[in-house]
């Protein structure tokens, strides 16, 4: 491998920062920001605003909208308008 060509490669700890929810990795990612984590050694801090921890496909909270509710929803907005259109 040529040298001085490559990034590093070092511990990183990614940080959620909606659900303080953090983590420790390996990454090359570039930043200026530090924390101590749980070993008691610093490592770079990278924080993230989306993670597992407040992913909405990982926490189960996701928002399910049904294809009749919404078409009840229009027909209410746009009234008859809708009504004379479907016939």
């Amino acid at each position: 491998m040529k040298k001085d060509i490559h990034p590093e490669y070092r511990q990183v700890v990614f940080q959620d920062i909606s659900s303080d929810f953090s983590f420790l990795t390996r990454s090359t990612v570039q930043t200026d920001d530090t924390i101590q984590w749980e070993d008691g050694n610093e490592y770079p801090l990278v924080k993230v605003e989306i993670s597992s921890a407040s992913h909405p496909f990982y926490t189960g909270k996701q928002r399910v909208l049904s294809s009749g509710g919404r078409v009840d929803q229009f027909r209410r907005r746009y009234g008859a308008m809708a009504k004379g259109a479907k016939d």
